[in-house]
């Protein structure tokens, strides 16, 4: 008798090709010791024992990310070992367990030694290099990390339990593949695991603790080697007192330096014999990569929350998904993490807290870079970045052939036009695709109109726009400004320059005019503004193509717009549905959510309501249904992914 399958072959997952590159090219820290501790002289520690999930069960797998290491959906989810070999709760054939030590600058003081402290490296899966990854540089060696988080204690846990949650676990998960889904650099989230190990965390950060489901999310990128991972060099701090575990030690610096640039940037490593000149043509490279991944942020209204260096890939991919955030009214001062108090990860900062990290990692390289020529890579980054992002936007805009000076101004009204109106993001640069190319003859007014209207449905009413510019800064130091105003002219004038007072008192300038308007006559005023600039815009497409009948460039814009503009994007309020109905134990929308944010740009279904309803009508009546009968605890009926948010998203608090 034939021997089946299953008995002539182990499963997939136990057959994965390991190929551990990184432990044998850098130091390794290869103590027994437990518990965390200072770790010197190294750049991974091994990870003796594993510390397994209370019956681990999988709540989501992402089959794009899955594919990356050669894995389908089908081989993880049926194999009866599947969700503990994905949690570290198992032992993978070939895989070694292992935490990076790393530092890094945290809100713009030095941290010291911090490392994966909940994070476990498995170990190098070889996959096999598609055309696009030669072409784009993405991933040359053709191995992929798969790294465990949430998987329990490492060195590096400081006081931690090495545990991750399941609400901040399906953020994570989801906002990952959302962003690939995107085409934005990051790193994947292949599978996501719960169980039914409790742990005690305080989500609304009040002094509640309540018990939480210990969960794990499965990452997978070429490398999550980040900025930090070269400040572990750094010698004593000047302003903190701290110092990297492995001061001074260049040599191994040098030999991280080299498997970093070999392994991941060989073109680079290929084109120089001189190792300044190679190093220097790294951090050159470093820099672009992080200049058109925060310029593609940008355009896409999405702000990472805790940009510290050790967040920062080194490969600019995006890293680490703690407190981020899409935004929906546009508000370039939007801060997605309520910790950041003074807005030092603002959307509007994002840019300049990039370059500034970038200084650090120079820094942190130190001699290995010619400093001048790095400096002057630091003095063009806000340029590069620029570019980057005008040509993102011009994209969004549909203004694909000409390139002219007025562009950067027409983006800039637009974006001050949204501000002023509360626009919604997402759904008012979607909508921009639906404003008709000019013709010969037509009015402005009649021609636009509905489109402008539909535009007005996505902007913030008068009352939400009052609650948007109310001064956020104490009443009492605002009265102290206003009145040196008058008993200090000069003095104010230094003082109203700084950006944090400006801010407030434009804040005040335009909650001063909100009051003295009302919903009818603001919406007149916001209706005429909205035209004027897409007479302004139409003029400028009019100027795209020699005649108004070329029918093609009509076409490539309204098909590139719908490519670069989502129609769904990871909003708070659509990750917190999925997380309460995970909370009573249905994954269900988890895995729908996922499943409409793999195809953002979609138009051929619509994003369903969370119940799972799809068409208008349904959505009409589930939305009558849950107004009956008091669903929720807002008292609100459901709203579809594609939808303006719901009042009560206003109330998310993520830290």
């Amino acid at each position: 008798m034939d021997a089946s399958p299953s008995a002539s072959a182990p499963p997939a997952l136990e057959r994965l090709p390991f190929n551990n590159v990184a432990l044998k090219e850098v130091p390794v820290d290869n103590s027994e010791e437990t518990g965390s501790r200072r770790v010197n002289g190294a750049c991974f520690s091994r990870i003796r024992t594993l510390q397994p999930l209370v019956n681990p069960t999988f709540v989501a797998v992402s089959q794009s990310a899955l594919a990356l290491i050669g894995l389908s959906t089908q081989d993880v989810l049926s194999d009866p070992f599947g969700p503990e070999y994905f949690s570290g709760s198992k032992l993978l054939p070939g895989s070694e367990p292992a935490a990076h030590c790393y530092c890094g600058h945290q809100f713009g003081v030095f941290a010291g030694q911090l490392g994966d402290g909940a994070v476990i490296y498995l170990g190098e899966v070889e996959g096999a290099i598609s055309d696009e990854m030669a072409n784009n540089g993405s991933n040359p060696c053709g191995r992929w990390e798969i790294q465990v988080k949430g998987a329990g204690v490492t060195p590096y846990s400081r006081d931690g339990d090495g545990r991750k949650v399941l609400r901040s676990s399906i953020r994570e998960f989801l906002c990952s593949e959302a962003l690939a889904a995107l085409g934005i650099p990051t790193t994947r989230a292949a599978s996501l695991v719960t169980s039914d190990l409790y742990i005690n965390r305080d989500p609304l950060n009040n002094g509640r603790r309540v018990p939480e489901r210990c969960s794990v999310v499965l990452r997978v990128a070429p490398s999550f080697i980040r900025f930090g991972s070269f400040e572990i060099f750094l010698g004593r701090d000047e302003f903190s007192g701290l110092q990297g575990p492995s001061a001074g030690r260049h040599d191994i610096r040098a030999q991280l330096l080299d498997y970093v640039v070999e392994t991941f940037y060989p073109h680079i490593q290929h084109r120089h014999s001189k190792r300044k000149d190679r190093n220097t043509a790294f951090f050159k490279e470093v820099a672009e990569r992080t200049a058109r991944l925060v310029a593609q942020w940008q355009s896409a209204g999405f702000c990472h929350g805790v940009l510290n260096t050790d967040n920062m890939s080194i490969l600019g991919l995006t890293l680490d998904y703690g407190p981020f955030g899409f935004m929906d009214r546009f508000d370039p001062d939007f801060i997605s993490n309520a910790s950041d108090r003074r807005g030092r990860y603002s959307y509007r900062a994002q840019p300049a807290v990039c370059r500034w990290n970038l200084a650090r990692l120079a820094e942190a390289l130190g001699s290995e870079l010619h400093a001048a020529e790095a400096g002057v890579t630091l003095d063009e980054f806000m340029s590069t970045y620029e570019a980057f992002y005008l040509a993102n936007m011009r994209r969004k805009l549909g203004l694909l052939r000409e390139e002219e000076a007025e562009d950067r101004e027409l983006v800039s009204d637009l974006l001050q036009l949204m501000h002023n109106t509360g626009a919604d993001f997402t759904n008012t640069f979607r909508l921009l695709s639906s404003i008709p190319w000019p013709e010969d003859g037509d009015s402005e007014r009649t021609t636009v109109g509905p489109v402008v209207d539909l535009i007005l449905e996505q902007c913030a009413s008068i009352e939400e726009l009052k609650v948007a510019n109310k001064p956020t800064m104490e009443d009492r130091e605002l009265a102290m400004i206003l009145s040196m105003a008058q008993t200090n002219p000069a003095m104010f004038g230094l003082v109203a320059d700084t950006p944090e007072v400006a801010q407030q008192l434009d804040k005040m300038g335009r909650l001063k005019e909100l009051l003295e308007t009302n919903q009818v006559e603001l919406r007149v005023k916001q209706r005429d503004d909205w035209i004027r600039w897409a007479g302004r815009y139409r003029r400028r497409l009019a100027r795209e193509c020699d005649g108004a009948s070329d029918l093609s460039i009509k076409q490539e814009r309204v098909h590139v717009m719908n490519s670069i503009n989502p129609r769904v994007v990871l909003r708070n309020y659509i990750a917190q549905n999925a997380i309460q109905a995970a909370d009573r134990g249905d994954f269900s929308e988890v895995r729908r959510i996922l499943k409409v944010l793999e195809n953002p740009y979609s138009n051929t279904h619509g994003p369903e309501l969370p119940d799972g309803s799809n068409t208008r009508s349904e959505r009409d009546q589930k939305g009558r249904e849950w107004r009956n009968q008091g669903k929720r605890d807002h008292n609100e009926p459901p709203v579809a992914y594609d939808s303006k948010p719901p009042a009560w998203a206003r109330d998310i608090c993520i830290t």
